[in-house]
This record gives C-alpha cells, sequence and structure tokens, in this order.
C-alpha cells in the first residue's frame, strides 16, 4: 500500500488533491493567484469545503482572471454575494477584487507574480523533511515576511498562517511527511 499524509484521509477530492497538486512547484501567475484566492477563502473553514466549490468558485471569478477580477463593479460583488457556489462573506470577495489589482502592480514591478512570491523561499522549494504532521508548523519565518511585504502592496487576506498553507499548496516548500510516497517526486522535481 502507497503511504500519503495522513491530513488526506478518505475523501476521494481530498485524495485526488493530495496525489496530483498539494506541493506540485507552481510558476505560473494566474494558478498561482488561484490558489492565495482559494487559501485565503478558506480562512475559518477546511480545505476539503473549499475544494468541493472550487469549480463553482472558477466560474464565478472567471477562471481567476485577474485583469478582469481587477475591473469588478459593485454589481459584481452583489451578484457574487448571491452566488450559492462559493462562500458568501463580502469582505473575502472583495480581497479577492483588491488582490487582483494588487498582482497586476507586483507584476508591472517585478515582470510577473511568480518572480516576485518564490523570492521569499530564493527561488527554491524548502524540503523540510518531517517525520510526523504534528511537526508541519503553521506560518514560518518566510511566511511571516510574506504576509507582511503582501498586505504592504495592498493584498488582503494574506496572514502568515494563510500564506503558509499558500507556500504548501504551490511547492514552496515540500510538506510531505518523509514516507509519504509524494516527497520524493516533488523532492526530485525541486532538486
Amino acid at each position: 500500500m502507497v503511504k500519503k499524509c495522513v491530513w488526506v484521509g478518505n475523501d476521494p477530492q481530498m485524495i485526488e488533491y493530495h496525489d496530483k497538486e498539494w506541493g506540485t512547484p507552481i510558476h505560473d501567475d494566474q494558478l498561482l493567484f488561484e490558489f492565495l484566492i482559494l487559501e485565503g477563502a478558506q480562512a475559518g473553514l477546511s480545505w476539503s469545503t473549499i475544494l468541493r466549490k472550487r469549480d463553482n468558485f472558477r466560474k464565478a471569478f472567471d477562471n481567476f482572471d485577474y485583469i478582469k477580477i481587477s475591473k469588478y463593479s459593485e454589481g459584481k460583488v452583489e451578484e457574487l454575494m448571491n452566488n450559492e457556489g462559493i462562500i458568501r462573506n463580502r469582505l473575502k470577495i472583495n480581497a479577492v477584487i483588491a488582490n487582483a489589482k494588487a498582482i497586476l502592480n507586483v507584476q508591472k514591478e517585478f515582470g510577473s507574480f511568480n518572480k516576485y512570491i518564490w523570492k521569499f523561499v530564493n527561488y527554491k522549494t524548502v524540503d523540510n523533511k518531517f517525520k510526523e504532521l504534528s511537526e508541519l508548523p503553521s506560518k514560518t519565518e518566510q511566511s511571516e515576511q510574506m504576509s507582511k511585504d503582501l498586505k504592504k502592496r495592498g493584498f488582503k487576506f494574506v496572514g502568515p498562517t494563510i500564506c503558509y498553507a499558500f507556500m504548501q499548496a504551490v511547492g514552496m516548500v515540500n510538506d510531505h511527511v518523509i514516507d509519504c510516497f509524494r516527497y520524493e517526486e516533488i523532492e526530485k522535481r525541486s532538486s
């Protein structure tokens, strides 16, 4: 039997997410933006809740096209507030729009969001080599620096814990436990 991180459980969506996505290094600005938004939407909720609504988020937010999102009107916000398929939290919806505007400014300054965001780990995945789920931190010095800098640039719902979850999701850190089959896959990709 293949060993996996214990947090996966038996939910087929969580298993697929763990086995194919979580921790895989991402360098595409639109996909990085999607994960930043989804991690912010998760605040106070479970990741399985977000995964179940992910396709609805994609439809509701124009497939996370931050150029389109940056132009959303108050009418669009009201439409989103009535969309039962997503997390209907006005602060979180307004944060998506603020983050879309902020990412455009980051791209102007750094050339891409990817170049900007990966600088927090010196452009290389950090292999943490954890043996137990209990060893995984909820935040790190890098996630605190990232959070502070993102907030300074106008991003919302980017506290240090959300930033660390984002770093885990997009492969900036390899937090698969070392006996999980994905640990070695990620380690090979990032070396």
